[in-house]
């Protein structure tokens, strides 16, 4: 994907992690964070049934990605445990979108959306 940004918006960093959406599908792709907006490249999905789709179908580059702008943002959570370290986002709908950076330090994540 190549990320197109808006006017006056600027990158602050991008991480590969695992993506959890309020309807429970699971993906695996690279989220972005602007100084605006997070978009998720999901570039594979990690429900079972995207499992099993994946396994019989190539598909080249992305399927699909999301944008969260910042300002529909109410709620940041980190939750650490020893294996999974993620940040739980509560949009102004009551949505919840969870991003989980597995083992690694998502303190870095964190930081770049609430900024």
């Amino acid at each position: 994907m190549k990320l197109e940004l808006q006017p006056g918006e600027k990158l602050i960093n991008d991480w590969t992690l695992l993506y959890s959406s309020p309807k429970g599908d699971k993906y695996n792709g690279k989220l972005y964070v602007t100084n605006q907006r997070l978009i998720y490249d999901a570039q594979f999905d990690m429900s079972a049934a995207g499992i099993v789709e994946e396994s019989l179908f190539v598909k080249w580059g992305s399927e699909a990605y999301i944008v969260i702008p910042k300002t529909r943002i109410k709620s940041i959570e980190p939750q650490k445990s020893f294996f999974a370290k993620k940040v739980v986002l509560t949009l102004d709908n009551g949505e919840q979108h969870i991003f989980n950076y597995g083992m690694l330090n998502i303190d870095p994540v964190v930081s770049a959306i609430q900024s």
